[in-house]
Parts: structure tokens; C-alpha cells; sequence
């Protein structure tokens, strides 16, 4: 009944697509002049897809051929072992591989469908606010719904398979067969985040500084050979990247809550069957609270709509407070459905997870919303010049820590004591994993709202490009300004989410660990010096991998500046309206920068992680192993690597996002007349600004939400060789 419910809605959420799909695509697609620049931008999207692709999938065939070869070959066996090594290995390498490909799969349809959409955006534009605001939205969703939809089809699938094939004797153990389908979607997400994030930026830091501060130029104007690339930078980064994002989100936590809630059943196992409480209703809860999302998220697409006079961000603001209200109903089905009488303070758990993603999207919008103090002081700031302005916007970033920080602390300790206080024995760490489930039950309707900003970004760009009238680009403008908050308000809710599940996840790997060495004590001991270099090698990585990520948007960006440059010196008609500027070039700039520098750092990760792992397991045999009780060995190792590694990289993750935020709206704040306006000297420093907190905010910052699953996922694909 679980798995059936659980399929059932998950083909419910790709048939709702498939309608979303029908029901953009049957829209009006504006002038000829509006689709050539449409069509430019959908052929560099899917030209860099491809390239980028290829190259990701080459990666992970060779990560796959080495996690089946140590898995198989040189892996010391234990007692615990789900099953033979063989099948291990086969079972692992075939969910990575698995977890891959659908994570390629959400990324890719997400940019299809928004390549799409952008224009028909602009064309309902020139008609009126609520059909451009329903066009970007339905066609943002179809990115949600894909992901979602397909996160749990793929983990209940290979699931069901394993069962149905009796791939190991108790389907407790199921889970740790198929670990290798969250490792599998992250490994793929790090390097489409990277790809898509160093090119939109790279694309846009060229565009902004050359034409904005250099030619005085608006943005998006036709005459600025970088600006289709920037167009094209926004589909394969917000859209692409953020959907193989969530998509690699979603599968990872499905997958260790139900290790979590396989240990619950087993630590309970008398107790629950006495309340006629099945395996299979346990372990399966988590996806079937996943599932009831689903639906809410269709209730909450649906109901978006607004006029000409009302701000399109309050129509999205109620689709996303009744799908919030929905998820927390279908909690309450779930919980009282599969946990009997122990329902009520999973139920809590739930509704915690759904008031910190509301807490989430609160505090971002305070600190990246001009409206509040956070971004009116960095405008303020640029009246004297640009070094005040980032100076204003570092220190902003910086607070913004806080009460997030705040925030995902109560989370965690409220879910974990009523998991404890349940009636069950060892559930805290499951409460917790509840809430996590109660936090993604919106990402359907979460990841349409990102989409939609990049959708109107695009739809802008058209707008200006094919110069339209000044009345329609002010609803464009309007949207985009929506937009911006919307992808802020999106990456707040994605680091809230990262946070919870990396408790979630760490607690995944302890069960895992203590599963194939029953005498593991679960203590991350830092007074051990192996353990607390491990730790501090965890903190390291995490700003190793943002310098190198940062670095590759301004490497990237110094070649699109000169090439703008030198097609300004070169051909003065572009300037002068005669004669049009080549595009193709700084489209070919920014994907060939973008496939050369994601590679270093994503290989940075997951051989960090591999090394610290089997370095320290070495080092602990050839220290006496088992004799010698004050030594740590590989497991314990990389449970510190992986605890440090992740609270580091959560807090880096809000400063970039956030600080970034902030500097591009403060940039609009006064775009909109405040301390004089567009071409002002504060306008120019604001510029400068927002320039540098563009890497920060869509690659670095993006890229770490990904990196902190994946420290994770890649620990429970590799525990077993580090034991």
C-alpha cells in the first residue's frame, strides 16, 4: 500500500508536469525579432549542456568503475555485510550510476523547459502582468515537479527491486544497498552547479563591467557582445544547475532517513510489531510524507495569479503559505497512518521542519530585500565609492549568519527531543530526519519559484533586446526584481535544508558504520590528534573549494572583458547601432572556461574525502589497530572530517549567498532613484559591488550547498572502506 501510494503520486507529479509542459508551450512566442534572440539563447544553453555533460558523465564512469573495483576487490568483509561483496559492489556501482543519470535527466529538463519559457514570459508581458507571472511559474514548475517526482520514483524503484530480487536477507539492510543513488545525483550536481555557475557569472561580471561602468550602457542592451552569454549563463546556472541541486537533495535525504528509520525499527522492533506497526510502513515514511508534498505543490502552483496593480511577489507568497499548510496536512495523514500511536511527535517534528523553512525564507528576505536595513545600508555605503560598498556588503554577510544559525539549532534540538521523548527508544536522530522531511515536503513549489527567475531575467532580456515599449519592460523589470528574491529566498531555503540534513546524513553514517562494526563506539572523539586533524582538514576544503570556485568566475570574466573590449576598439559601428556585435565568441569564452575550472574543484572533494579515509585507516593499522585504544581509525576520522567539514561550509554557504544578495539588490535599490539614480557615481560603485558578490552568490555559495550533501553521501557510499 506504502509503495503504491508512493508511486501513484510520484506519476501524479510527471503527468502534472507533462500538462505545465502542454500548457506554457500552447503560448503566444511574440515577435520575429523576440525569437531570434530566444533561439540564440536556447542554442548556447543546449550546446553547453551537451559539452558539460559529456564531460560529467566521463567523470562519473570512471568514479563508478573505481567504487565497484574497491568495493569488490579490496574490501575486507564483516559479519554485517548485507550481502556477498560482489553484490555490494554491483548493488552500489549500479545506484551511483542510477542516481546519476536522473540527476542529469532534472537538470537538463528544468533548462528545456525554461529555454522555452523566457520568451513566452516576455510575449505575455506585453498583454499583462498575470499571464507573464503564470507562464514563468508553470514553467519553473515543471523543473519542481520533475525533480521531486523522480527523486522518489528512484529511490522506491531501486527499493523495490532490491526486494523483489532478494538482494539481502532483511530489508533493514536495503538501504545500504542503494546509498550509491544520493552519491551518484550529488556527484553530478557539484559539477553541474560548478559549470552552470562559473559561466553565468563569468557571462555577467564581463557583461556588467564593460557595458554598465565602462560604455554606460543599460543592462541587456543589444549592443554588449557578452549579454547573450549572460542570458544563456542564467539557464545552465539557476536553472540547470539548482535543478540537479534539488534534485540530489531530495534523493540523499530520502535515502538516510530511511537508514535512520531502518535502525529505529530495529532498536524497536517488539515494541512496534505489539502496535501492529509494519516494517515496511516505517522505513517507507519518509517518502510517503515526500509524496503528499507532491500534491500540495500542485494546489499551490495552481492558485497563483495577480492583475496589473498587486505586487507579483504577494500571488507567489500565498501559493507557497498553502502549499506549507498542505504538506504539514499530508504530515499529519502519514504520521498517524504509519506510526500509530507514536504519531504526534513525529507530527511536531514535521511542522518544526516547516516553520524553519518559513524562518528561512524570512530571514533571507530581510537581509538581500532593499525594503530592509541590510541592503538600504550597503546602498548608503556606495555614496562613497565602491571600497565602502563592499566593505558594507562583507559586513552584511557576515551577520547573516546569525540568526540562521539560530534557526537550525532550535531545529535541531527541538526534533531531536521529541524524538526522544516519543516513546521510542534511540528516535532523536529520526525526529530530526522528520523535520528534514517536513522542510522538502515544498520543493516542488520551492524550485519553481527559483526557476521563475532566471525565466524573467531571460524574459527581460528579450524585452530590452528586441526594444520593445517602455511600459512593458517596467512589468518585466518588476518580475525580475521578483525573480531576484525569489532564486535569494530559494538558496536561503536550500543551505536551511543542507543544515538540517547534514544532522540527518551524520547520523546515517554512525548507523552505518555501527552496522558493519556492531562494537563502534558512536563517539567523535577531538581530543584524538587524528580525528582533530581530520576536522580541521574539513574546514580547509571548504574554503579551498570557494577560493577555486571564485577564482574561475574572475579568470573566466578577465577573458570576456577583454574580448568585449576588443570588439568595441575593433568595431566601432556596434556602439553606433550600425552594425551587430559577435555573440558566438563570448558564448565559446565562457563555456570553454567553465568545462576547464569545474573540474579541479569537484576532483578536489571526492579525493580529499577518499584520501583522509584510507590514509587514516592505514596509518591506524599500522599503528597497532585494535590493540591501541587511544586511536582513531578511518571511519572516526572522517566523522570528524565530515562534521567540521559541513558546519564550515553551512556558515560560508549563508555569508556568500546572503552577502551576495544583498550587494545586487542594493545595486537595484538605487536603480530605482535612490542617491541619483542609474549612471550616478554610487550607482557605479554599487555596480562594482554587485560584480563581486555575484560569484559569491551563484557559484561558491550554490556550489557549497552541494558540496555539504555530497561530503555526505560520498562518506556513506565510502564507510565500508574505511573500516
Amino acid at each position: 500500500m506504502e509503495l503504491q501510494l508512493i508511486f501513484a503520486f510520484s506519476i501524479i507529479g510527471l503527468l502534472f508536469a507533462v500538462y505545465l509542459i502542454r500548457n506554457v508551450l500552447k503560448r503566444d512566442v511574440g515577435t520575429d525579432r523576440m525569437q531570434e534572440i530566444s533561439n540564440a539563447i536556447k542554442q548556447g544553453a543546449e550546446a553547453f549542456l551537451r559539452r558539460q555533460y559529456k564531460t560529467i558523465i566521463y567523470l562519473a564512469f570512471a568514479l563508478a568503475a573505481f567504487i565497484y573495483i574497491m568495493y569488490a576487490f579490496f574490501r575486507t568483509p564483516t559479519p554485517n555485510d548485507p550481502t556477498t561483496p560482489s553484490q555490494l559492489a554491483l548493488w552500489t556501482t549500479i545506484s551511483f550510476i542510477f542516481g546519476a543519470f536522473c540527476s542529469i535527466a532534472a537538470g537538463y529538463m528544468g533548462m528545456w523547459v525554461a529555454i522555452r519559457s523566457n520568451i513566452r514570459t516576455a510575449a505575455a508581458a506585453m498583454k499583462g502582468m498575470n499571464g507573464a507571472l503564470q507562464s514563468a511559474l508553470r514553467g519553473g514548475a515543471v523543473s519542481g515537479f520533475f525533480v521531486v517526482a523522480m527523486s522518489l520514483l528512484g529511490v522506491a524503484g531501486l527499493f523495490t527491486l532490491a526486494d523483489a530480487t532478494g538482494a539481502t536477507q532483511s530489508i533493514t539492510q536495503i538501504p545500504l544497498l542503494i546509498v550509491g543513488y544520493g552519491f551518484g545525483a550529488s556527484f553530478v550536481a557539484l559539477f553541474a552547479q560548478l559549470g552552470g555557475g562559473i559561466y553565468t557569472k563569468a557571462a555577467d561580471v564581463g557583461a556588467d563591467l564593460v557595458g554598465k561602468v565602462e560604455a554606460g550602457i543599460p543592462e541587456d542592451d543589444p549592443r554588449n557582445p557578452a549579454v547573450v552569454a549572460d542570458l544563456v549563463g542564467d539557464n545552465v546556472g539557476d536553472c540547470a544547475g539548482r535543478g540537479a541541486d534539488l534534485f540530489e537533495s531530495t534523493a540523499a535525504e530520502n535515502i538516510g532517513a530511511m537508514i535512520l528509520a531502518a535502525g529505529l525499527y530495529k532498536a524497536n522492533a517488539g515494541t512496534l510489531s505489539a502496535e501492529h506497526l509494519s516494517l515496511f510502513g516505517v522505513l517507507l515514511f519518509p517518502l510517503v510524507a515526500r509524496a503528499f508534498g507532491i500534491i500540495a505543490s500542485i494546489v499551490g502552483v495552481l492558485i497563483v495569479k495577480t492583475n496589473d496593480k498587486e505586487d507579483p511577489m504577494h500571488a507567489l507568497n500565498r501559493g507557497f503559505y498553502v502549499t506549507a499548510t498542505l504538506v504539514a496536512v499530508g504530515f499529519f495523514i502519514a504520521s498517524k497512518w504509519l506510526l500509530g500511536e507514536y504519531y504526534l511527535n513525529f507530527f511536531l517534528c514535521g511542522v518544526i521542519g516547516i516553520l524553519t523553512s518559513l524562518a528561512f525564507v524570512y530571514l533571507t528576505q530581510y537581509y538581500t530585500e532593499y525594503r530592509y536595513r541590510p541592503v538600504k545600508s550597503i546602498a548608503e555605503a556606495s555614496q562613497t565609492g565602491a571600497a565602502t560598498n563592499i566593505i558594507s556588503g562583507l559586513a552584511v554577510g557576515m551577520e547573516s549568519t546569525g540568526f540562521p544559525a539560530l534557526v537550525i539549532g532550535a531545529g535541531i534540538v527541538s526534533t531531536y527531543f521529541l524524538g526522544e521523548f516519543s516513546g521510542l527508544k534511540d528516535a532523536g536522530l529520526f525526529g530530526t530526519a522528520v523535520a528534514t522531511m517536513g522542510m522538502l515536503g515544498s520543493a516542488a513549489y520551492i524550485l519553481a519559484m527559483d526557476t521563475f527567475g532566471p525565466i524573467t531575467d531571460n524574459a527581460g532580456g528579450i524585452i530590452e533586446m528586441s526594444q520593445q515599449p517602455e511600459e512593458v519592460r517596467i512589468k518585466t523589470d518588476r518580475l525580475d526584481a521578483v525573480g531576484n528574491t525569489t532564486k535569494a529566498l530559494t538558496k536561503g531555503y536550500a543551505v536551511g535544508s543542507a543544515a538540517l540534513a547534514a544532522f540527518l546524513l551524520f547520523g546515517a553514517y554512525i548507523d552505518e558504520v555501527k552496522n558493519y562494526m556492531p562494537n563502534f563506539q558512536p563517539v567523535i572523539n577531538l581530543d584524538k590528534p587524528e580525528v582533530f586533524v581530520g576536522a580541521l582538514l574539513g574546514a580547509m576544503l571548504v574554503i579551498i573549494f570557494s577560493s577555486l570556485a571564485i577564482k574561475a568566475v574572475g579568470k573566466a570574466a578577465y577573458a570576456i572583458i577583454n574580448n568585449v573590449r576588443e570588439q568595441f576598439k575593433n568595431n566601432p559601428g556596434i556602439m553606433q547601432g550600425t552594425s551587430k556585435p559577435d555573440y558566438r565568441q563570448c558564448v565559446d569564452i565562457a563555456t570553454k572556461a567553465a568545462l576547464k575550472k569545474m573540474v579541479a574543484p569537484g576532483l578536489l572533494v571526492v579525493g580529499m574525502t577518499i584520501g583522509v579515509g584510507l590514509i587514516f585507516k592505514w596509518l591506524y593499522y599500522f599503528g597497532g589497530g585494535l590493540n591501541n585504544p587511544n586511536g582513531a581509525n578511518g571511519a572516526e576520522v572522517v566523522g570528524g572530517y565530515l562534521m567540521v567539514g559541513t558546519i564550515t561550509g553551512i556558515l560560508i554557504a549563508l555569508f556568500l549567498n546572503n552577502g551576495g544578495g544583498a550587494w545586487d539588490n542594493a545595486k537595484k535599490f538605487i536603480e530605482t532613484g535612490a542617491y541619483g539614480g542609474k549612471k550616478s557615481e554610487p550607482h557605479k560603485a554599487s555596480v562594482v559591488g554587485d560584480t563581486v558578490g555575484d560569484p559569491f552568490k551563484d557559484t561558491a555559495g550554490p556550489s557549497l550547498h552541494v558540496l555539504i550533501k555530497l561530503l555526505s553521501t560520498l562518506t556513506l557510499v565510502l564507510a565500508p572502506l574505511f573500516i
